[in-house]
């Protein structure tokens, strides 16, 4: 695998994410996650998983989608274990993650909420 920039605040891994995606850059989208990270997406399921989700982008990324960055929420740290989330731009819902530090000091995913949809009723 190719050498990433790290993750050295928590914050920086939503700047990350959206440089890789608007790159097309489905292996420095799964870098950000740790080897067993779970992520909820596609709606209603599961990926775990780098590799998993190192596929699951490269099927999303080949539609060339753009993303924006959006306002991070104020990131919440106990030792090494950080919660970050956003609201998204377009007011729909939010995203949550759970990321955690590394032996390096860098930060990677290990849970990811991309989508957090109010309930119908």
């Amino acid at each position: 695998m190719p050498e990433y920039a790290k993750a050295m605040r928590p914050e920086d891994i939503t700047r990350l994410f959206v440089e890789r995606s608007n790159a097309g850059d489905a292996a420095g989208v799964a870098a950000l996650y740790e080897e067993d990270a779970v992520m909820a997406y596609p709606p209603g399921d599961q990926t775990v998983g780098r590799e998993a989700i190192r596929a699951l982008w490269e099927k999303v990324l080949a539609n060339r989608p753009r993303f924006e960055l959006e306002n991070p929420l104020p990131t919440l740290v106990s030792g090494d274990i950080a919660l970050t989330s956003t609201p998204p731009k377009d007011g729909a819902g939010a995203r949550a993650q759970v990321v955690r530090r590394q032996p390096d000091g860098s930060w990677l995913r290990l849970l990811d909420q991309p989508e957090f949809v109010p309930p119908t009723r």
